[in-house]
């Protein structure tokens, strides 16, 4: 069990990077992660925070 959930946290991490621009991540580009990875959109925002990288246009206040 903790295996997988270290290959997801990799892979939430790997997706943030690769669609990061300028050390910025778009809410929605955030929110996409999330829901093709099944986790909250919470540990995308942690992962991003983990990562110095900023959620932007947020109009749901999910970040």
């Amino acid at each position: 069990m903790e295996l997988e959930i270290n290959k997801l946290k990799d892979k939430i991490l790997e997706e943030i990077k690769k669609k990061a621009k300028d050390g910025k991540l778009q809410c929605a580009v955030a929110r996409k992660i999330a829901e093709e990875l099944g986790v909250s959109y919470k540990v995308v925002g942690e992962a991003a925070d983990d990562l110095h990288i900023k959620i932007t246009n947020c109009q749901l206040g999910c970040f």
